[in-house]
């Protein structure tokens, strides 16, 4: 049985902060995601300094995710969708992380949980709705992949394999492109904690404290490779436990605390981005459903586990933690939630209008053609 984390010093103290800058979305636009509230120079003692702005618009990233997804259950047990690859209790590290990313400038290697990743670095509720559905339009791959298989060339988040784990290798790949360059650009690779098992994890982060590349690998820890617990998976406590054989800072994080989370990525961006290597950061968090739509985790995992960590849903945490700092009311939650519906919707109605992909176009990509 795997038990919820305890609350981190961080979470106790209130002394964590978020910060989101304007990002470019999935067709190159400034992404416009702030939720109307206090004036953007408020500054809020406590969290980091950072504006009431950008405290909501963690926020929103957080409960967009969290809209997003339910629809997409909604539309697989109607049939229209045959497939959902859930984040649900990954958001707060999935938020926490990418907003200390420079959107645009930084590479992204995602892995299919990473919704609330492009949602922060900028894709558009209709951006993956038209990926979720394959259509035509779909910035992922116009309707040639799976859902979830992240790519935009825009964000500079590369394209996926389903191969477990190979975005790692991708990005020590990436790092070591910048390096030679003479880039200062930073490379983010995540992954979930059945990816430590495999031999690419150990290959890349060996490579990577080798050359003192400019990438962090970001493992969000659930406890589950798909049905299998962590403790079968790895005789070590912790993913983090393997940075010092590395040669690389490593650190276990809460990661149901987005602001915490925050703040070790921006340690870590700050680091490989000065040149001094990479880092390994741990995410322990939770998945509140099943591994997919086609999954029951009903065989291997007691509801008695689930509740206990759904206290802990990064959403109430920071619900709660800009309460007691006077940034968010009933009221905000209220309206950040109907405006969340009305995105979802029009994403959903974007994307069941639009077209899917010409038969005809099938070969494209896979073959090479004349110029």
């Amino acid at each position: 049985m795997i038990e919820p984390t305890t609350l981190s010093e961080r979470d106790q103290e209130g002394s964590s902060g978020a910060a989101l800058n304007g990002h470019a979305n999935g067709n190159g636009h400034a992404s416009e995601h702030a939720v109307h509230g206090p004036p953007s120079n408020v500054r809020v003692t406590g969290l980091a300094g950072l504006s009431t702005q950008q405290l909501l618009n963690a926020h929103y990233y957080l409960t967009l995710c969290r809209g997003l997804e339910e629809r997409m259950w909604q539309l697989n047990r109607q049939g229209k969708m045959p497939f959902v690859v859930p984040c649900a209790g990954h958001e707060g590290a999935q938020v926490g992380t990418a907003m200390a990313i420079t959107s645009g400038k930084d590479w992204v290697l995602p892995y299919y949980r990473d919704t609330a990743v492009m949602l922060t670095l900028g894709m558009t509720a209709r951006d993956v709705m038209l990926d979720f559905m394959a259509r035509a339009d779909g910035p992922c791959s116009g309707g040639r992949q799976m859902p979830n298989h992240w790519s935009c060339p825009n964000l500079r988040v590369v394209s996926q394999s389903s191969i477990v784990g190979s975005q790692i290798l991708h990005a020590t790949g990436v790092a070591l492109a910048s390096k030679l360059r003479g880039e200062d650009d930073v490379t983010v690779t995540y992954f979930g904690d059945g990816a430590t098992a495999g031999g690419d994890f150990h290959e890349g982060l060996n490579f990577a404290g080798i050359k003192k590349l400019p990438v962090i690998f970001v493992c969000e820890n659930n406890g589950y490779a798909i049905s299998e617990t962590f403790d079968k998976e790895s005789a070590a406590k912790n993913v983090a436990d393997h940075a010092a054989a590395n040669a690389m800072p490593g650190e276990t994080l809460d990661g149901m605390d987005v602001l915490g989370v925050y703040e070790a990525m921006k340690r870590a961006v700050a680091r490989a981005r000065r040149g001094d290597g990479p880092t390994l950061l741990e995410c322990k968090v939770y998945r509140f459903v099943p591994h997919t739509s086609d999954d029951d985790d009903r065989v291997y995992r007691p509801r008695e586990e689930v509740e206990r960590w759904k206290q802990r849903d990064p959403i109430l945490i920071l619900r709660r933690r800009l309460g007691e700092a006077g940034v968010l009311d009933d009221a905000l939650v209220a309206e950040t939630e109907r405006r969340v519906r009305r995105e979802v919707d029009d994403a959903t109605e974007f994307a069941e209008r639009a077209a899917g992909p010409d038969p005809a176009t099938v070969m494209r990509h896979v073959y090479a053609e004349d110029a």
